[in-house]
């Protein structure tokens, strides 16, 4: 089975001007979508992560340039918490936008290493309500049924209010250069393997589908407790 999304929100924590400074500073210096399914078993445990603050800024370093995503646990805790702890773990650096649909999402994490990806596949998480619309710029995890979410995101590009009524809750939204995930490289579509990605990792998609960007670093920058 193959995970996938089948078919302006007021930040309530911090003012747009200290987002701003928060995240150009932390983009300087910086570090550094449905869930996969698969046979495997996870080999280790996933890395740990501490305790989840309310809301949480994450800067993005991309191969089209920087970007931020502001995450918020009163929208949806337990996929706060996945992308906190996922994060924190570095799992999405290197990682591809490898779905990209012009006016519907941009989608994410299966990542580098499908060793890493492996650590994860089977530790889903509970649903959460949906507490916010699919509006555009708004971040979610996608899904392959109830109660299958794992690492993979997506950034909705639209007004995808359909997807509400299927259960994606937001955790999120891009804060900054949503004009940028706009322009993530889109000639592919849908067309590479998840599958594939998941057993070869970024060795298939530099093989197969070289032009597809890519996170550099994805970092938490910012808390409030």
């Amino acid at each position: 089975m193959t995970a996938r999304v089948h078919l302006d929100m007021p930040l309530t924590r911090a003012p747009a001007a200290l987002l701003l400074a928060c995240t150009v500073s932390a983009l300087a210096c910086s570090r550094r979508d449905a869930p996969p399914r698969g046979p495997e078993r996870e080999t280790a445990a996933p890395p740990s992560a501490p305790p989840v603050p309310d809301s949480f800024l994450v800067a993005l370093t991309t191969s089209r340039g920087p970007m931020a995503v502001v995450v918020h646990r009163s929208w949806a805790p337990h996929g706060a918490d996945r992308f906190y702890a996922l994060v924190h773990g570095g799992f999405y650096d290197g990682a591809r936008f490898f779905r990209v649909v012009r006016g519907f999402v941009v989608q994410f994490g299966l990542p580098a290493d499908p060793q890493l990806g492996r650590a994860w596949s089977a530790q889903v998480i509970p649903d959460d309500p949906v507490r916010q619309p699919n509006r555009r710029g708004t971040v979610a995890f996608a899904s392959a049924g109830p109660n299958t979410r794992t690492t993979q995101v997506f950034i909705n590009l639209a007004d995808n209010l359909r997807l509400d009524a299927l259960g994606f809750a937001p955790i999120g939204q891009v804060e900054e250069r949503l004009g940028m995930v706009d322009s993530l490289y889109a000639q592919y579509g849908e067309r590479p393997s998840q599958d594939s990605i998941r057993l070869q990792g970024d060795a298939y998609l530099t093989r197969a589908y070289p032009n597809l960007d890519r996170i550099r670093t994805a970092t938490i920058v910012r808390e409030w407790r």
